[in-house]
């Protein structure tokens, strides 16, 4: 008599970003039952399962790791045995690792059950106080500083509210960065801590969180999304000669970004569209930050 094959599956549970009475009823009960919980950092979770008074075998899956641990992974899946997914915090794979896993599995016909929850993204864009009708996760920006302006300078003219994480560390360097690229009066919003005992929501123009990021030492602290409201579609004409004589004489005084950005405010211009022109009279090659 033939014996059907067991199926396993594979649950990818969100997690609490900070709050721990955000872990709901159905998150609870899918580590509870799993059969092994893959983790990013498993001392992370291990405190979690100690806080909600659960027990369960784990093993870890991060960015160094995931390429190698994917085959034993699938092979417990098909083996029959439930596992669930998570990230140190917030739901897996957004800026965290999971998507080899998560794309393997699908490749493979195991069932895979998404336990949504807690989201940083969603949580700092309910409560930014800007646009939420359209949006784009940009996750982190580039470290270096060359590389975070040449990013930030192709967004300049998105239309949609952007998201960001950012380290600490980093923040007042990326909101001088936002301001230069995107305009001083740019509307933002940097969450910190959310969720957590110390959370905090800073409102106001990109000119003036990166004045508050320098004198407020609690501002570069924590855990920090970014929120940043999309460029304005321009309903005037925009006078192309005078765009011209902004841009010529700006560009000799200012670097490319910052000239950019001014010429934008002063002609109606997208920002792209004056850095454009700053780099055409350059010689058709990006000028030197």
């Amino acid at each position: 008599m033939a014996v059907d094959k067991v199926q396993g599956r594979l649950r990818v549970v969100a997690t609490p970003i900070g709050n721990l009475g955000d872990v709901s009823p159905r998150a609870r009960q899918a580590l509870e039952s799993a059969d092994i919980i893959v983790a990013e950092d498993t001392r992370h979770t291990l405190a979690l399962l100690a806080a909600l008074g659960l027990s369960r075998p784990l093993l870890s899956l991060h960015a160094h790791n995931e390429t190698r641990r994917v085959a034993s992974i699938l092979a417990r899946l098909s083996a029959g045995e439930t596992i669930a997914l998570v990230s140190d915090a917030g739901t897996p794979l957004l800026s965290d690792p999971g998507y080899e896993l998560v794309r393997a599995a699908a490749e493979a016909h195991v069932p895979i059950e998404a336990i949504p929850g807690p989201s940083a993204i969603t949580t700092a864009l309910a409560s930014a106080g800007l646009p939420v009708n359209r949006f784009c996760f940009e996750g982190f920006l580039p470290a270096k500083d060359r590389e975070r302006r040449s990013h930030l300078a192709q967004l300049a003219s998105e239309p949609r509210t952007l998201v960001f994480f950012e380290a600490p560390h980093r923040i007042a360097a990326t909101l001088a960065d936002l301001a230069t690229e995107f305009g001083a009066t740019r509307r933002a919003a940097v969450a910190r801590e959310l969720t957590k005992a110390h959370e905090t929501i800073y409102r106001g123009s990109l000119e003036e969180l990166a004045e508050t990021a320098l004198r407020e030492e609690n501002f570069r602290r924590g855990e920090i999304t970014l929120i940043v409201q999309g460029a304005a579609a321009h309903s005037r004409a925009v006078d192309r000669a005078l765009l011209r004589r902004a841009v010529d004489l700006l560009a000799r005084e200012l670097p490319p970004g910052r000239a950019a950005a001014i010429a934008s405010q002063l002609t109606g211009a997208s920002r792209a569209e004056a850095y454009e022109l700053i780099t055409h009279h350059a010689g058709g090659k990006k000028p030197v930050e």
